[in-house]
């Protein structure tokens, strides 16, 4: 047996899970097995009730410890499943002192039969105020390091249960956030992505409340010797006038943007309680090409949302096309328990899923196109492990030869498949 921990959701829970298998290990635990659950979606939270049977299933002996945005959510739901041993809090998962306590306790193993209050670690996430220390050194071995400088979300979108997962919007200081991006630098990171829940939101809580963009320009000049600077997602509504500065003039911050524009159509939007209408996001698009012409987009849409007609939905099709929309993740919308959005009145599920799957069509069909634009182009390609890499753009490339990963490299590609550029 040993340590395992799967995974679910967005980048912020990939750095997180690295920070607690390190907890984790640190304590002695290295017979356990840790699902970090996401909540964006009832088909993510289903994911992860399935992953806790399998894990159980498979090493009955083994305990299964559960936490995460669907764990702070809904921990009864999850103490309540005979395979789980405790359910924490997203509080709790980043303390030491959490995982050595659970090194010290003999019960464990036995807590399938304890009652399901006795199972629950899960603090009010709306009381924590600052952000919980993710640093970890396990990036060193990779090519790409994640920094989480943001946490939580003031908003309060009707369909989204995250800031329930998550809190308020916490920040990390600028300081601590540039030293971090030193050190796994120093490590050999050749890229560094910065992630948070609400990234734009950056820096409101703090002191002198610095912006995103002023973040991005201190650690490009702190950090010279690091080739590659990366945003997670952003809300493009808050960018600032720094970011739009280093957009324009940094060629170390990559030329790609993943957006939450969630739809296109206007009273969707502001249905969903959004703070920008359809023509800011195309007119965000047009005017970031025009800062920087080779940037690419990515895009989050949801498909179904209630009161949704065809004409509405056409509209978040089109924009696909009207932005120029390069990667593009389709949700079926599903209602989450005590959101407004749950509320509304509810479309089928047949035409949710018809809707999702032409707006997954219409990705495929854009994304192959930004293929196909780069066939015969040269990129500057940072290599990864199973032969792959990412252009400066997060084109994926395949090599068709070994690669040692954590080289950047220029190829010129002739060839791609549905997801990828063939290198040679």
């Amino acid at each position: 047996m040993a340590l395992e921990v799967v995974t679910f959701g967005c980048r912020l829970n990939i750095v997180e899970s690295e920070a607690i298998r390190e907890r984790a290990q640190a304590a002695g635990l290295d017979d356990l097995a840790i699902v970090n659950s996401c909540a964006v979606t009832s088909e993510a939270t289903r994911q992860a009730r399935q992953a806790i049977r399998r894990l159980k299933r498979e090493q009955p002996g083994r305990p299964v410890v559960v936490t995460g945005c669907a764990a702070q959510i809904e921990p009864a739901r999850f103490a309540a499943m005979p395979e789980t041993a405790r359910v924490l809090g997203n509080a709790e998962k980043m303390k030491p002192e959490t995982w050595a306590a659970l090194a010290c306790s003999n019960s464990l193993r036995g807590d399938a039969e304890a009652a399901a209050d006795d199972k629950i670690a899960v603090s009010d996430i709306m009381a924590q105020t600052t952000l919980s220390d993710a640093r970890t050194g396990r990036f060193a071995a990779h090519t790409r390091g994640f920094i989480q400088v943001q946490n939580g979300c003031d908003h309060r979108c009707t369909f989204c249960v995250i800031p329930f997962g998550r809190g308020n919007s916490r920040s990390l200081a600028l300081s601590e956030a540039v030293a971090q991006c030193r050190r796994l630098s120093e490590a050999g990171a050749r890229e560094i992505v910065l992630t948070g829940v609400d990234l734009t939101s950056y820096g409101r809580d703090l002191r002198d409340a610095p912006t995103l963009g002023r973040l991005v320009q201190a650690i490009l000049r702190a950090v010279p010797e690091l080739p590659r600077l990366r945003l997670s997602s952003i809300d493009a509504v808050e960018v600032d006038d720094e970011l739009l500065g280093a957009i324009a003039t940094e060629p170390r911050l990559m030329p790609h943007l993943h957006l939450s524009l969630q739809a296109g159509d206007d009273l969707i939007l502001k249905r969903m309680k959004r703070r920008h209408g359809r023509e800011d996001a195309i007119r965000f698009c047009a005017e970031m090409r025009g800062l920087r012409p080779d940037i690419v987009f990515g895009a989050d849409l949801i498909a179904g949302f209630p009161t949704e007609d065809e004409a509405m939905f056409s509209r978040s099709l089109s924009l696909v096309e009207e932005c120029g929309l390069s990667f593009v993740h389709v949700f079926p919308y599903s209602p989450r328990p005590g959101t407004p959005a749950a509320r509304m009145p509810q479309l089928p599920g047949g035409i949710v899923s018809e809707r999702a799957s032409r707006l997954r069509e219409a990705a495929r069909d854009a994304h192959r196109q930004h293929l196909d634009a780069r066939l015969g182009r040269p990129l500057s390609v940072l290599t990864e492990r199973g032969n792959t890499g990412r252009a400066e753009d997060f084109t994926l490339v395949r090599f068709q030869r070994d690669v040692a990963p954590g080289e950047i490299v220029a190829v010129l590609t002739l060839e791609a498949d549905e997801k990828a550029l063939i290198a040679a």
